[in-house]
């Protein structure tokens, strides 16, 4: 059975989603085979072995930690003349695209980024112009790399051995160019990540101000769910950027999307669009986010949002 790699996102200590989603893909097409780079996989082995990874190749050296993204890339470079995969599938994170765009460098290989799917063949599906298009592409040249968009495939647990083997690499002087000189851990509250929410809350510019966002917030809170907003909210500082749903933001599929005050903008679309279950909340009738509702709701927000917060509260507490 043909060996896929696939490059690992982590945080040090645990595995992200998109990891576990690029696992299940990677089984469609042969055996997957995780490559780690950095320290704490051990941490992590668990949960690769729940979702199929065959094996881990474990890269803990310092220059994987205290350099930026060309170590990783000569590693899977390694990785690939030695394994001969059939393919390398990355997170289409800005990190992730950078690795790969490297990696294809380095391998004289073809690379499609923003995947949202791949089919037989490695024929890979890509979601363009705001989601207007689908196109399909295939790698003709090398190894192909293929950067896959993060909630695009459904994360399928099967069980797998995780068997570790630790590897080496002699990184480069050219790739320790850039050094990190400082890590902040940024805070995390109480709600879950915006990019792995089951669900997700989000408000536009119909919400009106950044103290309105407090209607939204106690509305997700409510529901367990992340919240994110629009680019008109967070260009008009209602609310901070790295809760942009959208083309420019995060792209998040939950099994519940609900868009309050949004009209439905083709960049927004693009980033939640596969979501499984989307409702909306709007005011107006013709607005374009209700051609993809499953649910709507026309009416105005600020009636609507509180009486569906108070009921919720009232099912959960009851």
């Amino acid at each position: 059975m043909a060996e896929i790699l696939v490059l690992a996102e982590h945080d040090g200590e645990s595995v992200k989603k998109v990891t576990c989603e690029l696992l299940t893909l990677a089984r469609r097409f042969g055996e997957p085979s995780v490559v780690w780079a950095g320290p704490g996989a051990e941490g992590g082995r668990d949960r690769l072995a729940e979702f199929g990874a065959a094996t881990v190749y474990v890269a803990a050296d310092e220059e994987f930690g205290d350099y930026v993204v060309a170590p990783k890339a000569e590693l899977l470079a390694s990785l690939v003349a030695e394994k001969s995969p059939a393919a390398v599938l990355v997170a289409s994170t800005a990190e992730g695209r950078e690795v790969a765009a490297r990696l294809a460098v380095k391998t004289g290989s073809g690379l499609i980024t923003d995947a949202v799917d791949l089919a037989e063949g490695m024929v890979a599906e890509q979601s363009i112009f705001g989601g207007a298009i689908i196109v399909q592409s295939k790698v003709k040249a090398g190894t192909p790399i293929v950067a896959v968009r993060p909630n695009a495939v459904a994360p399928e647990a099967a069980p797998g051995a995780a068997a570790v083997e630790n590897v080496s690499v002699q990184v480069s002087e050219a790739a320790k160019a850039a050094h990190v000189t400082e890590r902040v851990v940024q805070e995390r509250g109480e709600r879950p990540e915006l990019t792995e929410a089951s669900i997700v809350v989000s408000g536009g510019r119909g919400v009106g101000s950044g103290e309105n966002f407090a209607l939204i917030e106690k509305l997700a809170d409510s529901l367990g769910a992340a919240v994110g907003a629009s680019r008109a909210a967070t260009d008009a500082g209602w609310y901070p950027h790295q809760f942009q749903v959208g083309q420019t933001g995060k792209t998040v599929s939950p099994q519940l999307y609900m868009a309050v005050g949004i009209s439905g903008a083709i960049q927004h679309r693009a980033g939640m669009q596969t979501s499984k279950t989307i409702m909306v909340i709007n005011k107006d009738a013709e607005a374009p986010i209700f051609e993809l509702a499953d649910f709507g709701v026309v009416g105005d927000l600020f009636k609507v949002v509180p009486q569906l917060t108070e009921e919720i509260e009232k099912r959960t507490q009851g």
